[in-house]
């Protein structure tokens, strides 16, 4: 089966968030599936750079304000269609904003072009050799692709998927665009891709997709419901069975800790030891006293920073340590820092991004925090698990999914992995640090909930199989 994914950014190339992480990961891990996945991307400069020449494979001499082209090649071991529109997306920043920060103003313009060369692919892919059975895309920048494959008349050929990787993120523009973004009138309508009386990309997917997804189970019965669904509940509520939950993996080739180059290698916790002591000379932390706290997030109000900031103060009270890797809201970018300005030894901040460093926190911290008021997945819980870093984790979404939270029955069947508490609350979240400070003073039974984490399942063997089955599902060919 040939698959096609419509994606805004992609590991290792660009990449702001798990998004990037997953359509990275996905096209390797699903070939043992018998699936061929190519992806479409934006011609950011990065990507470019790392295409080199590439083959062109389509023209478009007027692609929503300019000419473009379309390029293959292979980059590492990623087959990747790149959108080469210069006055869309050859631009400084970051795939979605400014230099200043602020969103470019024609975002709209830019991810429907992408959508747009997607639906062409679907329907005249056989022009140079490669056709897709379906077309996969990815949350608000790729929704228009199954809108645009009907227009063209792709979709009675190839079938399509939508994933939804963080339905906070609409797509939306004004109802006056309906042209502009070469879309059907007769599409803005409830059932279609009007949302509160304007446009959502989010939407388009949703409604025009043959099969919707997103990244976890429980997340997935989450997004039906008002609290959660951000008005997309009902609509996602009439997909029924044709809206699903599939769980993320990540690459445990890039991240594992016995062969990590960015860390002190290990592969049992004794040799954990070096990477902790490590962290602690790196971000001038205490290496006495009680756990390391680890969080690597976009510092935002979903993120639960907030929630952290308030639990925080129980945390040094019984000794224990907060090392932050971060960016986001200015606010809270301040306040960590004045955490860290006040407890010195105690509390680290780094302000930023910064890949190596996130690996190094990773591996040397003793659990890793992630109290999320929503989580359709969450990745670095599963990068905890996999180096032996004990999640404490809000009971929501991916998180529920991913952490064995530790009760009289999981201590006593020895199955552990992690904590979790109840997402949005600080009371809850510093009681869960006063339970992971008081197992840091059992040794033994903390590192068993190491070693069972160590153990567990974080890769994609189950998730790239069900990918399989729902594509299969979608084609028109299965």
């Amino acid at each position: 089966m040939k698959v096609l994914s419509v994606t805004s950014e992609i590991a290792p190339l660009i990449k702001t968030g798990g998004l990037a992480d997953v359509a990275g990961a996905l096209p390797l891990a699903i070939k043992a599936e018998g699936v061929d996945m190519r992806t479409l991307v934006p011609g950011y400069p990065k990507i470019l750079e790392a295409l080199g020449e590439g083959r062109q494979v389509m023209t478009d001499g007027n692609l929503f304000g300019g000419p473009a082209q379309v390029l293959f090649g292979t980059v590492g071991d990623l087959e990747l269609y790149v959108l080469d529109a210069a006055h869309l997306f050859y631009r400084g920043g970051g795939p979605y904003a400014a230099p200043d920060g602020y969103d470019w103003w024609d975002n709209s313009e830019r991810f429907a072009a992408l959508c747009w060369i997607g639906a062409r692919l679907a329907s005249e892919g056989h022009l140079h050799g490669w056709q897709p059975d379906v077309v996969h895309a990815h949350d608000w920048q790729g929704g228009f692709t199954p809108v645009y494959m009907q227009r063209t008349g792709a979709s009675h050929a190839v079938g399509s998927v939508m994933t939804i990787h963080n339905i906070a993120f609409t797509g939306s523009a004004g109802a006056d665009m309906i042209h502009s973004l070469r879309l059907p009138m007769e599409g803005y309508n409830a059932g279609g891709f009007e949302f509160y009386g304007r446009i959502s990309a989010l939407k388009a997917g949703i409604a025009y997709a043959d099969k919707v997804n997103t990244v976890s189970p429980t997340y997935a019965e989450e997004l039906k419901t008002p609290e959660f669904g951000m008005g997309f509940d009902g609509t996602l509520k009439y997909k029924g069975a044709d809206f699903t939950g599939i769980l993320n993996g990540i690459d445990t080739d890039y991240w594992d800790p016995a062969t990590d180059p960015h860390i002190e290698t290990y592969k049992v916790l004794r040799g954990k030891a070096k990477a902790r002591a490590v962290l602690c000379e790196e971000m001038g932390l205490n290496p006495e006293g009680g756990p390391i706290c680890v969080v690597v997030s976009r510092l935002t109000d979903q993120k639960g920073m907030d929630v952290l900031l308030h639990a925080l103060p129980r945390l040094i009270e019984r000794g224990g340590h907060l090392c932050l890797l971060g960016s986001g809201n200015p606010w809270f970018e301040g306040k960590f820092l004045e955490a860290a300005a006040a407890y010195p030894g105690q509390v680290a901040v780094r302000i930023g991004y910064d890949e190596p460093l996130s690996h190094r926190i990773i591996a040397g911290g003793d659990a890793i925090l992630v109290p999320s008021r929503f989580e359709p997945c969450g990745l670095t819980q599963l990068y905890g698990l996999r180096y032996g870093t004990v999640p404490v984790v809000a009971q929501t979404g991916g998180l529920a999914d991913t952490v064995i939270p530790l009760t009289v029955a999981t201590r006593m069947a020895k199955v552990a992995t992690g904590l979790q508490h109840a997402p949005g609350n600080a009371d809850a979240l510093a009681a869960a640090l006063d339970e992971l400070c008081d197992l840091w003073a059992q040794p033994k039974l903390f590192q068993q909930i190491q070693r069972n984490g160590m153990k567990h399942p974080v890769g994609w063997d189950v998730s790239a199989a069900e990918y399989a089955a729902l594509f299969k599902e979608a084609s028109r060919n299965p």
